[in-house]
């Protein structure tokens, strides 16, 4: 290897997984610098991108977050995470190969699963009692801002104690380049949509997908107070709360979930005993229109939750998460389903997120690891105390 020229070794390393260039690091002084550099850090995220190699399937247990590559799923790899209390710390996001950790709205942090490096958010504090707050009522989302170049995070939480104006509602937004949070104040129309306490999330819809540099969450429509299902965004780059158009035939729909699909947000409207119609928004800001329609697998009693999560290479399936970690491969063409079998990963539920291979957030972690270690020992304390109140999670 030193006998190789910078600009080769350069061109070899980008095409290798972050986890085997945490083991090149020791290889010489040059390719640690190499590999530690941000110019290198961010060529290699794009051409992993660009090509889909070293994608990972990130399978969150109970007591166990684990990854799978997605062309070798017969090897499971553990992986261990600072935050980890007792088997109830939620993943709500992965973006460019970082993932959003919580135990509950106090404590939250970017986690990165190839290279174990962490970085805990501060503190933001509650603008009502924890005792007023339920896991059903609290919105995470996780994104990148391409226009800043900055990792977000969007903390949204409804408070279920109703006061004089209603009930309380917060939003506070974390930039992982200015370390801090920062208190959203929304617009008079957007406002409106939180008069009323009207909407309950189960586990998972309650996390924002990202499109279009813009964070999405549905809120659904309640009988008595709201009539139409509406779809809340949050501009990364202008930290503005707004409204993004809803297709007409599902205003009153009354089982709805959103995802994304290679860049494109979606829209699942469920029939529990037979299909789960997928509708699909291929240009931002334009009309929605159906996709795909999706049946019940034969093995799958009831749709409790189904989500499209990548494109197989040929794009003639889709890899879609269904009900408890339960992944299918479904063929567009034949409509027939394919199960991915992960070997080890049949002893319980489990969710799953697709995770990029990628050096973001750095080989060399976070530098105040140390002293935040005793921090968070006193946050796993008061999260879990907070669970213990009602953060519950449905899997």
């Amino acid at each position: 290897m030193a006998n190789l020229p910078m600009d080769v070794v350069n061109d070899v390393f980008l095409r290798l997984a972050a986890t085997t260039l945490l083991r090149c690091r020791i290889l010489s002084k040059p390719c640690c610098s190499l590999i530690d550099s941000p110019d290198f850090v961010a060529s290699h995220l794009k051409r992993v991108l660009e090509t889909g190699d070293h994608l990972m399937i990130l399978l969150r247990s109970p007591q166990l977050l684990r990854t799978v590559y997605l062309d070798a799923p017969d090897t499971l790899s553990d992986v261990e995470h600072p935050l980890q209390t007792d088997g109830s710390t939620e993943i709500f996001g992965s973006v460019n190969g970082v993932i959003g950790l919580t135990n509950s709205p106090l404590h939250l942090a970017l986690f990165n699963p190839s290279t174990r490096k962490i970085h805990r958010l501060p503190v933001a504090p509650l603008d009502f009692p924890e005792r007023s707050i339920t896991r059903e009522y609290v919105l995470y989302g996780l994104g990148y801002d391409s226009v800043s170049d900055d990792y977000k995070v969007v903390r949204m939480i409804q408070s279920k104690d109703e006061d004089d104006g209603g009930y309380p509602f917060e939003i506070k937004v974390f930039s992982l380049k200015s370390n801090r949070w920062k208190r959203i104040y929304l617009h008079f129309e957007v406002q409106l949509l939180f008069v009323y306490f009207y909407y309950h999330f189960l586990y998972r819809r309650g996390n924002g997908v990202l499109a279009s540099n813009s964070l999405h969450w549905i809120l659904p429509r309640s009988e008595g107070h709201i009539a139409f299902n509406t779809i809340i965004r949050f501009d990364l780059a202008s930290d503005d709360l707004g409204v993004l158009s809803f297709p007409q035939d599902l205003y009153c729909e009354d089982d709805m979930d959103i995802g994304v699909l290679d860049g494109c947000l979606c829209l699942m409207c469920y029939s529990e005993f037979s299909h789960v119609d997928v509708w699909i928004l291929r240009e931002y800001g334009g009309k929605w229109s159906k996709f795909i329609t999706v049946p019940k697998p034969e093995t799958v009693v009831s749709f409790e939750y189904v989500r499209p999560m990548i494109y197989s290479k040929d794009r003639s399936k889709i890899l879609l998460e269904i009900n408890n970690g339960k992944l299918f491969w479904f063929d567009l063409e034949s409509k027939s389903f394919e199960k991915l079998g992960i070997k080890g990963c049949d002893e319980g539920p489990c969710n799953a997120e697709i995770v990029v291979s990628s050096l973001v957030l750095g080989c060399k972690g976070d530098p105040r690891r140390a002293p935040a270690k005793k921090m968070m020992q006193k946050g796993n304390e008061r999260g879990d105390e907070f669970l213990t109140k009602g953060f519950k999670l449905d899997l």
